[in-house]
């Protein structure tokens, strides 16, 4: 019983301030279909991926779970080779790019597929176009710098970086955003909404009046409506008769006493 009073007065208070509910949700919904469609750059994703193939050796032997190992601990360090400053550097030389080595960095995404043998290059840029053209510039750099890193030359381009004819953003995501931004909104609204309620202390109904100082209510005062301006009463001299040039009274004035109601 009482968590049901307790859920009632929760949607009591909720819906006391509902405006301030949606006012909120829906500012915020807007501002961030505004900043998503108009102030954030668009940005494009371009993949090539690698095959680290086996050696001659190794392809004709039977392989073992210590080969394995092997293998996976070899294209770990394929992803940190072709992350490296040697790699990365000569592709800025060769493409010309007006970027550092550490900030190619934060655009490359190097993974490999489904625990196999297979390394993909994932490059973001505001122009598709060289974004495929820096991760088919990586990927041609890394193949021919492993013989002389690794001393192995296993490395293949497996499939190059396309430009799509209609490419579309991986980045914003204008719907994904402006729905998080309605749910942080009905958050901070439903927060906002509790504080007041917190920080209003006043005392509205009899009930409050039991809940909050444990006191009967013995009675009520109504709400006194303000009263009708009433009529006043004035007296005043008796002013002389009108008459004409004869002396013929022409018009009484008014009686002294006689009622003149004010406006």
């Amino acid at each position: 019983m009482n968590d049901e009073i307790e859920l009632r007065e929760i949607v009591h208070i909720i819906k006391k301030r509902f405006w301030i509910l949606g006012f909120i949700s829906i500012l915020s919904t807007l501002f961030a279909g505004m900043i998503s469609y108009f102030f954030m750059t668009p940005i494009y994703q371009s993949s090539t991926q690698l095959l680290v193939n086996n050696s001659k050796e190794e392809a004709k032997a039977p392989l073992t779970v210590s080969d394995l190992q092997f293998s996976m601990n070899i294209i770990q360090t394929y992803i940190e080779v072709i992350t490296s400053p040697r790699i990365l550097d000569q592709t800025i030389r060769q493409m010309n790019l007006p970027l550092t080595a550490a900030e190619l960095r934060k655009k490359i995404q190097v993974n490999t597929v489904k625990q196999s043998q297979i390394i993909s290059i994932t490059v973001e840029d505001p122009d598709p176009g060289r974004a495929a053209a820096i991760a088919n510039n990586i990927a041609l750099t890394f193949q021919e710098q492993v013989p002389n890193i690794m001393n192995v030359d296993n490395v293949q381009i497996l499939a190059t970086a396309k430009v799509e004819d209609h490419p579309a953003p991986v980045k914003p995501k204008p719907l994904l955003n402006m729905v998080i931004a309605f749910v942080v909104g009905l958050m901070v609204a439903t927060l906002l909404i509790f504080l007041l309620e917190y920080m209003d202390n006043t005392l509205k109904t009899e009930a409050d009046v039991e809940k909050y100082l444990g006191l009967p209510v013995l009675g009520m005062v109504g709400i006194i409506e303000p009263l009708a301006p009433s009529p006043r009463y004035t007296s005043e001299e008796k002013e002389a008769p009108v008459t004409n040039r004869s002396g013929r009274i022409l018009e009484e004035p008014a009686r002294k006493g006689e009622r003149t109601i004010e406006a």
